[in-house]
């Protein structure tokens, strides 16, 4: 198809160019009769003439020729089967870590980087840093904040820990502690993370510790978690 159309912009080319001659032989002498018509070459140029033709094809076949430039420089982006699996399981399981997209897919180390690379390289993929892990969402599908709160989420026990909150305006660290049956120093490593995050705030009532959900996240939290479990 692409030849095609070369070797057709060629021949119509190399025929208004002798066009142009005679045009132009024309003007020469009907301007010696009519000095009038003279003052027209170049509107009767264009009107006799390729070029304006040209540019409009050019117009209507711009698309055509983007599509075969992004095809040569992403060759078969998504005739590939496995890219094509890994996308859409990223799409449906947002913030999952890569070992997940190996464990879950069946694929080796080596050809999961292979395509997430290619994937991240084509902007269609993004990551985000959560600790030692690489957690992968659909690019801008998600603010920062909202991969930040998923990536928190996709831990159990601080999944726990929020979707217990939304239960109450508050609750004290002992209380906490006991309704998820996990140690003390375990939860105050967890709420030291969600506080660094902005997600929680603490504060004191006599000797107990007192923690509630930060307002800009009591709205929207439940989505999230509703998300996150449904995934």
């Amino acid at each position: 198809m692409v030849a095609f159309f070369l070797i057709l912009v060629l021949i119509v080319s190399f025929a208004s160019l002798i066009q142009r001659e005679k045009d132009a032989t024309f003007l020469a002498t009907a301007s010696a009769h009519s000095p009038r018509l003279a003052t027209f070459d170049d509107t009767l140029y264009n009107l006799l003439t390729f070029p304006a033709f040209t540019q409009r094809l050019s117009t209507v076949f711009m698309p055509f020729a983007i599509d075969v430039d992004v095809a040569e420089r992403e060759p078969s982006l998504f005739n590939n089967s496995t890219r094509a699996e890994i996308y859409d399981f990223i799409i449906t399981n947002p913030g999952v870590q890569f070992r997940g997209i190996c464990d879950q897919l069946g694929l080796s180390i080596g050809l999961a980087e292979f395509h997430l690379g290619v994937l991240k390289k084509a902007g269609l993929v993004s990551f985000f840093r959560d600790g030692k892990y690489k957690r992968f969402f659909e690019s801008r599908r998600f603010s920062n904040k909202e991969m930040s709160i998923i990536s928190l989420l996709r831990h159990g026990t601080t999944r726990g820990i929020l979707k217990t909150m939304l239960e109450g305006k508050k609750i004290s660290h002992g209380e906490l502690a006991c309704q998820l049956s996990i140690t003390s120093q375990g939860l105050t490593w967890q709420m030291n993370r969600l506080k660094e995050n902005k997600v929680v705030q603490e504060s004191k009532e006599g000797i107990r510790v007192i923690y509630r959900l930060e307002d800009a996240y009591s709205s929207v939290l439940s989505e999230i978690i509703t998300l996150v479990e449904q995934t």
